[in-house]
């Protein structure tokens, strides 16, 4: 039996593409930059323009644009990014396919639920909102009580928990992120703070993959 087909859109790395691929789907990936570590087919394209053209080929959809515009440090900052949330859903509301959209928890995503590492056994409280066009339940959040060394340190037996965010990291540093985020194919600080955990997307491929399968196949 063959497996669906899932589009990635804005996939950096494939954090997000990973846990789709770990629930059973077949993942094709696009980017508007190069991804040479992205691990699926991969094309370099225009995410809107690519779903717009091609997203009939697919079982259903993930997208991911981007975050900057909303994250807590653009409240200071005060820079302009782009903000397309908006139309990114008029595409895939467009396409007739299931669909998910990812962003920070601040992003004006239509009644998200909000995940984070803690409820996956992930030693980073790391938030993520998921917006979806099919029922996703929500997970138990456990209380953030172990301590979190700061961000560009590594962990130690009473800060446990590491804060996974930009800089100028070490070697060690970005390898160790890259095991706690279970991200061990990425190379690059960018592709390890950006990621999105598969455990994440891995729980919701499992509540797709119910809304993707035939009448038949349940009743079976």
């Amino acid at each position: 039996m063959s497996r669906p087909r899932l589009l990635d859109l804005f996939c950096c790395a494939g954090g997000a593409g990973m846990g789709y691929h770990r629930a059973g789907f077949d993942v094709v990936g696009v980017d508007i930059g190069p991804q040479p570590n992205y691990p699926f087919e991969f094309h370099q394209a225009d995410a809107i323009e690519f779903l717009t053209e091609r997203g009939r080929e697919f079982d259903a959809i993930h997208a991911s644009p981007p975050c900057q515009a909303f994250s807590p440090l653009n409240a200071y900052n005060h820079k302009t990014y782009p903000d397309l949330v908006d139309a990114v859903r008029a595409a895939l509301v467009a396409s007739g396919k299931p669909y998910v959209i990812e962003n920070v928890p601040q992003a004006p995503l239509r009644e998200p639920v909000i995940l984070c590492g803690a409820m996956f056994g992930l030693r980073v409280y790391r938030h993520r909102a998921f917006e979806t066009s099919f029922p996703l339940a929500t997970q138990p959040h456990p209380a953030h009580v172990a301590r979190c060394v700061r961000n560009g340190y590594l962990p130690t037996p009473d800060r446990p928990f590491m804060s996974i965010h930009g800089g100028k990291h070490s070697k060690a540093w970005r390898a160790k992120a890259a095991e706690v985020m279970d991200v061990p194919w990425t190379a690059t600080i960018i592709e390890v703070c950006e990621a999105i955990p598969p455990a994440f997307t891995e729980h919701i491929g499992a509540a797709l993959l119910d809304v993707l399968a035939p009448p038949e196949a349940v009743a079976a």
